[in-house]
């Protein structure tokens, strides 16, 4: 089981999100802790060779407002993933 913590900047959006948003992206940050690797996730670009960049997009249906993309990068020798942005649609 990884760790799964939010960077300041995604600290500060995620206080700015709605209660039903802020559920859901609790909930994805939950689950990054059992599976870092969802097969749902999309891979970024990562510059680090010891760590790996995606993000996991939530529909408007899910998070009860708008859509949002989690992204985060995940160390596998430091087994913790990093919610880096929350990057919430109109």
């Amino acid at each position: 089981m990884s760790h799964a913590f939010y960077s300041d900047a995604a600290e500060k959006i995620r206080s700015e999100l709605t209660h039903s948003e802020q559920a859901a992206v609790e909930s994805v940050r939950r689950a990054l802790e059992d599976d870092p690797t969802p097969d749902h996730a999309r891979g970024l670009p990562d510059a680090d060779p010891h760590s790996e960049s995606y993000a996991v997009e939530l529909l408007p249906e899910t998070t009860g407002g708008r859509g949002i993309s989690v992204v985060y990068r995940h160390s596998q020798t430091l087994d913790a993933v990093l919610i880096l942005w929350l990057i919430a649609g109109p």
